[in-house]
């Protein structure tokens, strides 16, 4: 035991480091360790319980009720509003598409209108469910046009099942017009889902710090549907989010029964039939140890934190905020004399590690950071990091692709991108090779992969990554 533990310390050190505030993307660390503690107690205590059935395991049940009865507090819900915990964000948004789609069996041909900027899980829903999503562009202050989503619903509103906002938007950090939307949704029929994964357990907090939120949860009228992730800004342990639905007649077209079969009837409330009840245990356990006025304590620090981060890029003259942020997402943008990419990779050589964001439409690559409590005690050092790595990328200078990689991606069909294809172009590019026991091998520096990518299509970024993960996801074969 001692020998595959000492293994496993070694496998996760080379993993991103979870705590210390320093990884501004994918984990969201309270700075507590004994929120960490209280956590991971719990989710050993249940690791090998399972949530599949409520009446074998009551108290989980239990537990997944009263941190739905917190959220509804949380977010304006009226006494008739029902929900379910889920596996995470993209799960509880594939449910909300679900949900709508199987409301209305008489649609042959489901539409759901969406600001461009909705999250990416929305289109994963689109293409796993059948469900059309037409796309609205956003404004210039990149929030959502009420306006010409209420155009693209009623271009066809018999067709159309829901129609999304999201509180706040991911890649930029601010909150559509939610009372706007609801309300046009609301006069057509049509439910409104409000995607605050992000957003839905820190803004209620910003709003009781004093700070202006424009209206988004279920006070809003028209608001049909929410979806908030507590293993983001509840600081709870991954992977768990909620769904949550304004009344229980909403959610039914969710739930999955099957007695066609010999066995057991199935019965779901998620997409998942086994769940492991060590998720749901550690994150009633860390809501329950930080209560509500310790999340209006570590609100305060996360959004003070970002207000020291805006306030060192404005210090900046060769960055700039793409747009002022709503909450605790920030994103920033470089002028010529700074490669967004370069400086990616220098604050990530600097110990900072954030999450570059490719060009889009008109608009160029930026920089996102997810800050949360846990950066506040170390804003200082990332502010003198950001100034280091911004002088080291003016330094290096640009980076360029060569034209021949540049023609062999636009000669490449990314629906028929095979394998050759693949190796074609990372032998063209030099930037990956495979090491002495033929695995996938990347640069240190990933400046140069972004770049590329950058000048690809959308459509050929889908086919480079997707080629791309199943070289890495190749069994490991052993000898022993």
């Amino acid at each position: 035991m001692t020998e595959v533990m000492h293994r496993l310390a070694a496998l996760q050190g080379r993993d991103l480091p979870v705590h210390g505030g320093r990884t501004l993307a994918y984990v969201y660390d309270s700075g507590d360790p004994a929120v960490d503690q209280v956590a991971r107690e719990a989710v050993a205590a249940y690791a090998a319980s399972n949530a599949l059935d409520p009446t074998a395991f009551p108290s989980l049940l239990q537990m997944e009720n009263e941190l739905v009865g917190f959220a509804c507090a949380l977010l304006d819900a009226p006494a008739s509003a029902v929900g379910t915990v889920t596996s995470g964000g993209t799960e509880s948004i594939l449910l909300a598409v679900q949900g709508a789609r199987d409301s209305r069996p008489d649609v042959v041909r489901p539409r759901m209108v969406l600001p461009a900027t909705a999250h990416a899980a929305f289109h994963k829903a689109a293409h796993y469910f059948g469900v059309e999503a037409v796309l609205v562009p956003v404004g210039p202050d990149f929030r959502a046009d009420a306006a010409a989503m209420a155009e693209a619903v009623d271009h066809d509103p018999a067709d159309t099942v829901l129609v999304v906002a999201s509180a706040p938007s991911y890649a930029h950090g601010v909150v559509d017009p939610v009372t706007e939307i609801a309300a046009a949704a609301a006069a057509r029929g049509i439910r409104c889902h409000v995607d605050a994964c992000i957003g839905g357990w820190v803004l209620p907090y910003a709003a009781r710090l004093g700070r202006t939120v424009a209206p988004w949860t279920f006070a809003v009228e028209g608001v049909t549907s929410i979806s908030v992730d507590t293993h983001k800004y509840a600081y709870a342990p991954k992977g768990t989010s909620l769904l949550l639905h304004r009344d229980a007649s909403l959610r039914k077209p969710q739930f999955f029964a099957s007695a066609a079969w010999p066995g057991y009837t199935m019965l779901n409330a998620t997409t998942q039939s086994t769940r492991s009840g060590g998720p749901v245990a550690g994150t009633w356990a860390v809501v329950e140890h930080i209560g509500d006025e310790g999340y209006l304590a570590l609100a305060g620090r996360a959004l003070a934190a970002v207000d020291a981060i805006v306030a060192r890029i404005d210090d900046e003259p060769a960055l700039r905020l793409v747009v002022p942020p709503d909450s605790t997402l920030v994103t920033l943008a470089t002028d010529g004399s700074c490669d967004p990419f370069t400086l990616t990779d220098e604050l990530v050589a600097r110990g900072w590690y954030v999450q570059p964001q490719l060009s889009f439409g008109d608009d160029g690559p930026s920089v996102h950071l997810s800050v949360s409590a846990g950066t506040h005690p170390h804003v200082e050092e990332f502010g003198a990091a950001l100034s280091d790595s911004v002088a080291a990328a003016q330094a290096a200078g640009p980076v360029a692709v060569d034209p021949g990689v540049v023609a062999f991606i636009e000669a490449l069909d990314p629906a028929a991108l095979g394998d050759d294809d693949f190796d074609g172009l990372l032998a063209a590019s030099g930037l990956v090779g495979a090491s002495a026991d033929g695995e996938l091998e990347l640069p240190s520096r990933m400046a140069e992969v972004n770049a590329m990518l950058d000048v690809a299509s959308p459509a050929m970024r889908e086919a480079l990554l997707v080629a791309f993960l199943d070289r890495l996801q190749r069994p490991a074969h052993r000898n022993d």
